[in-house]
């Protein structure tokens, strides 16, 4: 098993009489992406902001690569690289220039400096727009810029709040890839996002955050099988065997017009068995059947009261 890359037990917020986090527990395991997910004030960016050592918690503990952030906090910043929701780019610089910047703050030689630069700006797509100004950059190609800054440093745990917001499909699943890379290489990606289908895509592990409060975590497929609604489809090809299903699957909900049946169900292998050899057992067959589950969406909406449209920082 590996070690734990984040490890927060207890940890408390409050701004004057308004508790932001009250007593969260995560775990997040190296080499993994761990994903917060929650609505508008629900406690996320602080929680960032407690575990990047840009805040101070009232209570609890939080270590980040092995390091406490309340008396390690240089170690954690050595450790850890931090790309906001907004792209931190000198738009006066180059993207070539803002990348030699962060080499220039970093402890490496003039040589291994230039090697980076060169290989950062080919991994993100950004060679052929390396030396214009990056004002000149679409807000794909700032926020790629923006993440290659972060890996100068080659940080063992990436924090990326809301890394795609704003950008059109295309860049948006560029990210989701180079996101998939460096987790493949070893990389701690610790992520909030506004795009459920962003965490189910990237997610090993899902947290859902409420009002200072941890109300389910596990990983998508977990969190999904907690919500009712799971079901199978079937289609028939008359009227006559939609009848003859539907009093054989008498707690079915019927729709005549597509000449469907919905069956509740955990979407198991052995429920979806009994039931189509019920089906059998009655001569009946229909011409074609799906499995349905809940998405994040649905676990989203039921865990917090909140739609997917209404999260936010």
């Amino acid at each position: 098993m590996t070690d734990s890359a984040i490890a927060v037990s207890g940890l408390r917020k409050a701004f004057g009489d308004k508790t932001v986090l009250d007593g969260i527990d995560l775990d997040v395991r190296e080499g993994t992406v761990f994903s917060l997910l929650g609505p508008n004030g629900a406690g996320k960016t602080t929680t960032v902001n407690v575990l990047t050592t840009l805040m101070k918690a009232d209570g609890g503990t939080a270590r980040v690569a092995g390091h406490d952030v309340a008396t390690e906090a240089k170690a954690v910043r050595a450790a850890i690289g931090v790309t906001g929701q907004f792209a931190a780019v000198d738009e006066l610089l180059t993207g070539q220039e803002n990348l030699q910047l962060m080499v220039d703050l970093s402890p490496v030689s003039a040589k291994e400096g230039k090697r980076i630069v060169t290989e950062l700006l080919e991994r993100f797509e950004l060679t052929e727009s390396a030396k214009k100004p990056a004002s000149t950059y679409s807000g794909g190609m700032r926020r790629k810029l923006d993440l290659a800054m972060t890996l100068v440093g080659e940080p063992r745990i990436i924090f990326l709040d809301e890394p795609t917001t704003g950008l059109d499909p295309r860049s948006r699943r560029t990210m989701w890839s180079i996101i998939r890379e460096l987790v493949a290489e070893g990389t701690t990606v610790f992520l909030t996002t506004q795009y459920l289908e962003e965490a189910d895509q990237l997610a090993d592990r899902v947290a859902v955050l409420d009002q200072g409060r941890l109300v389910a975590q596990g990983t998508p497929d977990e969190l999904k099988r907690q919500i009712p609604g799971t079901h199978v489809r079937l289609r028939f090809t008359t009227a006559a065997e939609l009848d003859a299903a539907a009093r054989v699957l008498a707690d079915s909900a019927r729709d005549d017009e597509a000449l469907t049946l919905r069956v509740a169900g955990d979407g198991g292998t052995r429920s979806l068995r009994a039931l189509l050899d019920r089906l059998d057992e009655y001569s009946l067959s229909a011409e074609e059947f799906s499995v349905h589950t809940p998405d994040l969406d649905d676990v989203f909406l039921a865990l917090t009261g909140h739609t997917a449209e209404v999260e936010a920082k």
